[in-house]
């Protein structure tokens, strides 16, 4: 197990946002379902995008990798026939990797078996075990849980799906769905959660000239016999890692984030809506977004669209004034850490004062934190968070398996220690 001590300090200065993992995975498996060459540019090789990668090669795709810094390209040579030339896939820890590819391997009827580690194993299926049931697909797994296996062809038709567990599912099928003879229909069957990631998928899909209508996101409606466009795709910088530097300048001094769009489709995009009514001073210009020190109060924030935001918006609720209600979090329970018990358990270690529900969060805001040492319970997001809860702490910070950031963010200390962070492995 590595350790992180981190001295407090205020952070101050100009960070590149690094590119959206949520894009990324859907621009490369985009690129690896045309048939040609595409250039998927601004990447950077976390363990979940590590994970996607090696997952399409799986299907005979093939790329190269021209790197600059942190940041590389990647030529793509897609194909719009699969062709698996190996049948285990190793997902490492990634959700997106599992829940996108299982649709994706099933237009072919070879045999695939997809591992995972960590939480992945046991994160549900459901969604996807019931539609196999109806289609009559072989599966076997181990109680439930990772390695699965699966065998056969998915069909087009009809598709019935809760909108309140992960919109990762809805996702998968809309991968596949366009690739089948004949025409699709997914019905929502609940209020769709985490809409702005189904938004990510529908802008990528078309920019790789594939069509899906949507209706009121109740139905989405998928013609069959489409094929994907090789297309040259830049990734845009990602609202949920700059999170995390914006209340950074927050509870530190001016932080500016640049490499984002301001006209992002991200949901995490809201993160300065949130700021905004916790009373951050926070300014949003044409190339780059700043905040700056503030004296921030307690708020009512329905996280059912933004998950991912709940461990810092907690972190920045917990040195604001008054009381902040974190509502609708009961699946941040399912993510690569029960999230809700992890950030409560860890903030309060640093002698916060956060009460954990069923599905969310009562969190009593306080000036300054004591400090002390945490765990990420091998999470990124918490990772990340409790590192900015060390600004405003009295003391050191010490976190156990810091190295969790690798998931998502692999440059996150460097970046920290940029900005003006006293960091000792």
């Amino acid at each position: 197990m590595k350790s992180i001590k981190i001295i407090p300090k205020r952070l101050k200065g100009c960070v590149e946002i690094p590119p959206s993992k949520s894009i990324s995975h859907r621009a490369i498996i985009c690129a690896s379902l045309a048939d040609g060459m595409s250039k998927v540019e601004n990447i950077i090789f976390s363990d979940d995008i590590t994970a996607t990668l090696e997952a399409v090669k799986s299907f005979g795709v093939q790329y190269k990798i021209d790197s600059k810094g942190e940041i590389s390209n990647l030529l793509i040579k897609g194909k719009d026939k699969l062709n698996l030339i190996k049948n285990e896939i190793d997902c490492r820890e990634s959700g997106s990797t599992l829940r996108f590819l299982i649709p994706i391997c099933l237009l072919q009827d070879g045999e695939v078996t997809f591992t995972g580690r960590g939480k992945l194993v046991e994160r549900p299926l459901d969604v996807f075990y019931k539609i196999f049931r109806e289609q009559g697909i072989k599966y076997k797994n181990k109680d439930g849980r990772l390695p699965l296996t699966v065998k056969g062809t998915l069909k087009s038709g009809l598709y019935e799906v809760a909108g309140n567990i992960s919109s990762q599912f809805i996702s998968g099928l809309l991968f596949a769905l366009p690739l089948l003879e004949g025409d699709s229909k997914i019905v929502i069957t609940t209020h769709l959660e985490s809409r702005g990631y189904v938004d990510l998928t529908l802008d990528v899909l078309k920019d790789f000239g594939v069509d899906v209508i949507n209706n009121d996101y109740r139905e989405f409606y998928i013609k069959g016999g489409q094929r994907y466009i090789p297309t040259d795709y830049k990734v845009e910088g990602d609202y949920s890692q700059a999170a995390f530097w914006l209340v950074a300048g927050i509870l530190g001094e001016e932080v500016k984030c640049r490499g984002l769009n301001i006209n992002s489709l991200q949901g995490d995009r809201v993160i300065v809506d949130i700021i905004n009514r916790m009373k951050g001073n926070i300014a949003v210009y044409e190339d780059y977004i700043t905040a700056k020190n503030s004296t921030t109060e307690g708020a009512d924030i329905d996280v059912s669209q933004c998950p991912d935001l709940t461990p810092i918006i907690a972190t920045l609720a917990a040195l604001s004034k008054g009381t902040t209600r974190i509502i609708n979090a009961k699946r941040l329970r399912i993510k690569e850490s029960d999230r809700l018990k992890a950030i409560a358990t860890e903030l309060n270690k640093l002698g916060a004062d956060v009460e954990e529900f069923e599905d969310g969060l009562l969190i009593k805001g306080k000036e300054t934190l004591e400090g002390g040492v945490v765990d990420s319970w091998n999470d990124h997001r918490i990772a990340m968070a409790l590192a900015v809860a060390s600004i405003r702490c009295r003391e050191p910070v010490i976190i156990h398996n810091f190295e969790a950031v690798k998931k998502s963010y692999p440059n996150f200390f460097d970046h920290f220690i940029k900005l003006g962070g006293e960091v000792y492995e």
